[in-house]
């Protein structure tokens, strides 16, 4: 049990991180001059004046030339994407999130990976084949935290003549410089940035590949225009974020983890240093959970929006892993205010329930 004198530790924020107050503030000042910005009066135009300069900031900081077309998150920019792009075949990797899987199903061809989680660039360029195709290919896994390489992926997809769109939800600004020249959609979420929820946005290099249809932004989404929402995703995203602080972080805790008897989850391949799956050999991750939560430490078991089901990851089958270790696994997601003192307690914790674990079997 943890002491009542410890604070809960927070470690899930690839689920979502906490609103930063700059993003509050900006939130409660778009609800206070809130109007309708399709309304063609005096406040209606000021407020749509905030929105266009919101969304000017949302591109900037993506270093984004094209369009930008305000949305309710990631999972709804990514359904636009594959909903309405002109490319008549869609492709999506393996372990993509459940948002893709959905909006992709059921008639999406899927593109294996290996056991490192990773995209095969040359069975990508025999799958393909020449056809023009949408290809859904995210930046970071949201369970694993594992990096495709876009780049290689991009250039096959262009020379087939497809389009290429990347969930970046997990990607802070900054992470990847490359990315606004290699991608024709990208996805990206305000809560996963310290911003309010409800809000995101799909980044589209040429509207020309996107069909419309009718309504708000532009004509290629219906609904009134989240103001506030818009405010603050752009306020959260002018605040810096400092990955690089987060490598020495990670490095310890991967350590630790395999010191103790652990497994990490694609430990060779590329991996942001915010996120890492790992797991306790012989103890399922429900039981896992409970028992961190009663430390005062906040981890979850895949992404959140599966976790729930407690169903086995279809991101760990996809890179070979049996039911019964898949089920072992717990993520561990670093934010803003995640120090060295927080690993420390995490490493402590696991170590205490896996002995415990071990005992128990024993």
């Amino acid at each position: 049990m943890t002491d009542q004198t410890e604070s809960r530790l927070y470690l899930d924020h690839a689920a979502t991180t906490p609103m930063l107050p700059a993003a509050m503030a900006a939130v409660a000042e778009g609800a206070q001059g809130w109007a309708n910005p399709s309304s063609p009066h005096a406040e209606g135009r000021a407020a749509r004046a905030a929105l266009e300069g919101a969304r000017a900031r949302i591109a900037a900081a993506y270093d984004w030339v094209g369009e930008t077309i305000l949305t309710s998150g990631a999972s709804e920019a990514l359904g636009i994407a594959l909903g309405r792009s002109v490319a008549t075949r869609r492709l999506i990797s393996a372990v993509e999130h459940d948002a893709v899987i959905r909006a992709a199903a059921p008639t999406a061809d899927v593109l294996r990976v290996g056991s490192d989680g990773l995209v095969d660039p040359t069975n990508l360029e025999r799958v393909l084949a020449g056809q023009p195709t949408l290809v859904a290919v995210q930046w970071c896994n949201s369970e694993t935290g594992v990096r495709q390489p876009i780049a290689a992926i991009a250039a096959i997809v262009h020379s087939a003549g497809g389009l290429l769109l990347v969930d970046a939800a997990q990607m802070p600004t900054g992470g990847d410089p490359d990315l606004a020249s290699l991608a024709d959609f990208i996805a990206i979420s305000a809560h996963k940035r310290g911003g309010p929820p409800g809000v995101g946005a799909l980044l589209v290099r040429d509207v020309g590949t996107l069909s419309p249809t009718g309504g708000q932004e532009r004509g290629y989404r219906a609904g009134t225009e989240n103001l506030p929402g818009a405010l603050g995703f752009a306020a959260a995203l002018a605040e810096p974020e400092d990955v690089a602080a987060m490598v020495p972080l990670r490095a310890k805790l991967d350590d630790a983890i395999v010191r103790s008897g652990g497994q990490i989850v694609a430990s060779t391949a590329p991996r942001h240093p915010a996120i890492g799956s790992y797991r306790m050999v012989g103890l399922a991750a429900a039981t896992q959970l409970i028992r961190f939560d009663m430390a005062g430490i906040a981890v979850s078991a895949g992404s959140a929006c599966s976790s729930g089901s407690m169903k086995p990851s279809h991101v760990l089958g996809a890179m070979g892993w049996g039911v019964e270790a898949s089920r072992e696994v717990v993520r561990v997601s670093f934010g803003r205010s995640t120090t060295e003192a927080d690993v420390d307690r995490f490493i402590k914790e696991w170590r205490t329930i896996s002995r415990s674990a071990r005992a128990f079997a024993a």
